[in-house]
């Protein structure tokens, strides 16, 4: 029975409880651990002071010549990985990006403006396919695709080289970029 003084829970008959408790988790686990036990033998150990002559031979901090031995070991497998990878070729990071190049005004000239596009070269560029595609109002812009390796070609300094075209160029816009 529980009671409830000046805020405090008093359990009257508390070793009721626990036994009771005690029981329903034995019903449902098995029988206790204490039971388990009497059916496992116990076996005795001896425990020695050290008094044997056979403790001398075994070294447990190693020597000194093994230590040598692996480091060596350990150079020779550093140097035969530094070899094999010298023989594997490093793999490029690539990028195909589509651009749209958009011109001033219905009366700019699409092939010039593509002509001057194309002038633009770097190392790790190179200018694919192109085509121009209706906006409004009469107006094409040239959507123009390049590989570009990532490590020499970023899409900022592309976009700069191409608006320095002003007589042509309005805008360039990344439309895709796709890493090969």
């Amino acid at each position: 029975m529980k009671i409830n003084f000046h805020g405090k829970n008093i359990w009257f008959d508390k070793h009721r409880y626990d036994e009771a408790e005690k029981r329903f988790y034995e019903g449902a686990n098995g029988p206790a651990a204490q039971q388990q036990q009497v059916a496992a033998p116990v076996q005795q150990v001896k425990v020695t002071n050290g008094d044997d002559a056979d403790d001398d031979d075994i070294d447990l901090f190693g020597s000194d010549e093994e230590d040598e031995e692996a480091e060596l070991i350990k150079q020779e497998r550093l140097e035969a990985y530094a070899a094999k990878k010298a023989k594997k070729p490093t793999v490029i990071a690539k990028s195909s990006i589509l651009l749209d190049v958009k011109p001033w005004d219905d009366e700019t000239d699409m092939a010039k403006l593509e002509e001057c596009v194309r002038t633009v070269q770097m190392d790790g560029l190179l200018w694919g396919a192109s085509k121009l595609v209706p906006v409004g109002y009469g107006i094409k812009k040239l959507q123009i695709n390049c590989v570009v390796e990532d490590d020499k070609v970023g899409t900022d300094i592309l976009e700069e080289e191409i608006t320095k075209f002003e007589d042509y160029v309005q805008s360039v816009d990344v439309a895709a970029f796709n890493k090969i």
